[in-house]
């Protein structure tokens, strides 16, 4: 790759200086990091200590998940990982893995608002973004809004539905607003949506579509639990009371984790290299990736080409 590709050049490439960096200079025994010349030097001991402090909460949510949760801890870091990259997520898996319970735990952790979507064959597109309606008594019209006002929501089997009912996350997805009638409602903030869908069982499902998929920044593909844990589970079941999550975080602490993510350094190389591989997909598109990364392929690469598990 480096042989084939050389670094892009000053006329190629606008930017790729550090975040809320200008060209001032040096100063002796700053912190520079390699391959960053002419800009403001990043203290990295600073930063890493905003990390720490803004991802505190974390080692409390993955204690809570813990205790309703039993395993999955794979899962569990990457719907973590879309949850502060702002990245939805489709879960992929037989049923019984805890992808249901997976999300509306998280949600009871960080105190976030949590819907979840059955889709099925008959399902409309106004079912899950809201609608008009004509009030008899009053002689007006109301708005009625759908399920996807809410900071997680989860998709249940969303290739269960057709095509016409799956695009209508697409606007949400996308643009995180939602158009009933004539008006645009913004969504909540933070918002994601993790679907799911059953692998194995083709009948009746609708495979879902390019511009979909090319939303979700994470495939995360979930495998059986271990022994171990298939035990633990059936001690569970013995109990009398199932083990509830508590809140740990809040969704200003997710936001405020968002920020610090958006902070870190990352070095012209490393974004030159992935500008050169999105190039390279395209111009040798293979079976799995049909024409190459698409535009969005530059901020996060599209399902197919990169599975989380």
């Amino acid at each position: 790759m480096r042989d084939l590709y050389s670094p892009l050049g000053p006329t190629e490439r606008q930017g790729g200086l550090v975040p809320n960096a200008g060209d001032q200079p040096v100063e002796p025994g700053d912190r520079v990091p390699v391959g960053l010349t002419g800009a403001a030097a990043i203290d990295v001991q600073l930063l890493a200590e905003e990390v720490r402090q803004s991802s505190a909460f974390l080692d409390d949510v993955f204690t809570q998940v813990a205790r309703v949760v039993v395993g999955q801890r794979d899962m569990v870091e990457r719907v973590l990982i879309g949850l502060l990259t702002g990245g939805h997520c489709l879960i992929e898996g037989v049923p019984g893995l805890a992808k249901t319970l997976l999300v509306k735990t998280l949600a009871q952790t960080i105190h976030a608002t949590f819907q979840r979507i059955q889709f099925t064959p008959d399902l409309l597109p106004a079912d899950i973004t809201g609608t008009i309606i004509y009030n008899m008594h009053t002689g007006e019209f109301t708005q009625k809004r759908g399920p996807l006002f809410a900071h997680l929501v989860l998709a249940d089997e969303v290739n269960r539905a057709p095509a016409k009912v799956q695009s209508a996350l697409l606007e949400a997805m996308q643009e995180r607003q939602v158009t009933i009638g004539d008006t645009s409602h913004r969504l909540p903030d933070p918002f994601l949506v993790l679907a799911t869908q059953n692998p194995i069982e083709q009948e009746g499902t609708f495979p879902l579509p390019e511009a979909q998929l090319d939303r979700f920044m994470l495939l995360i593909k979930v495998s059986y639990p271990s022994a171990s844990d298939e035990r633990a589970m059936l001690d569970r079941i013995a109990t009398l009371e199932a083990p509830v999550a508590s809140p740990v975080a809040t969704v200003d602490d997710v936001l405020a984790a968002r920020r610090v993510v958006g902070s870190i350094y990352i070095d012209d190389r490393v974004r030159d290299y992935i500008v050169h591989l999105v190039q390279v997909r395209r111009v040798a598109a293979c079976d799995a990736v049909p024409g190459g990364g698409g535009a969005r392929a530059r901020v996060h690469p599209p399902p197919r080409l990169r599975h989380a598990g």
